[in-house]
């Protein structure tokens, strides 16, 4: 798949992704996405995250490499937060709201000392997509970019993943990533299912979840290197 603004260059899906999904870039829905961003950059309004960083997932995560998929909804919608991976901001950003309870609930679940920052790259290095369901959003307007296209392309990623790999965990947070992945078949992946990590719902089912070390032993028993969730220091 390819996407471009008159501001900048193509960017596109990497080969190990888009040899799964060739059907898909023959959409009608795809073209108008793209027509959707350009009259957006038109308009001169600041699209979140930046161009080249949309498919950062992908190309942090190759098909092949895949074991964990970290389902988010959109990209964090304030100045210089949202780099293409779910739940993660760039480096030296204050650490947001939910990821704070990710930590909070990652030191109960393996007694590891929270990050001082919230930059994923290193899960989405180990084989954990951080995909969100809408890959763009307008600077300041959450939910801005919601159905316009993203939700179908990335219901495609989750089906093809489904569908072509085995033994893959499956991390849904949220009443809306429960939809969302209402169709994994969990005969064949591990599923787990949880309030999402925000404040405000957070106590409802997400602290004592335990969903990492969930995680491991079920990659540990199929045979995969379990995640080291501890994440490097980032330097000034």
């Amino acid at each position: 798949m390819e996407i471009s603004t008159e501001s900048e260059p193509k960017i596109q899906l990497p080969p190990s992704w888009k040899e799964h999904l060739l059907d898909e870039f023959k959409q009608p829905y795809l073209a108008e996405l793209k027509q959707f961003l350009i009259e957006e950059k038109k308009a001169n309004k600041i699209i979140c995250p930046k161009g080249s960083e949309y498919f950062n997932a992908f190309h942090y995560t190759p098909f092949d490499a895949v074991k964990v998929v970290l389902l988010g909804q959109d990209p964090y919608h304030g100045k210089n937060q949202a780099h293409g991976l779910s739940f993660s901001v760039r480096p030296h950003q204050a650490i947001p709201p939910s990821l704070k309870n990710i930590y909070r609930e990652l030191k109960a679940d393996l007694c590891l000392p929270p990050a001082k920052h919230g930059h994923l790259v290193s899960w989405a290095q180990q084989g954990i997509l951080l995909l969100n369901s809408v890959l763009t959003v307008e600077l300041g307007k959450p939910g801005s970019h919601q159905g316009h296209g993203w939700e179908i392309f990335t219901d495609k990623v989750i089906e093809c993943l489904n569908a072509q790999k085995d033994h893959l965990v499956f991390l849904l947070w949220g009443s809306y990533a429960h939809k969302k992945g209402q169709f994994i078949d969990d005969q064949r992946h591990l599923v787990l299912k949880a309030a999402h990590p925000s404040p405000f719902s957070a106590h409802n089912g997400f602290f004592g979840c335990q969903h990492f070390s969930k995680t491991n032993a079920y990659l540990i028993k199929q045979g995969k290197t379990p995640i080291n969730w501890q994440l490097p220091e980032i330097r000034i």
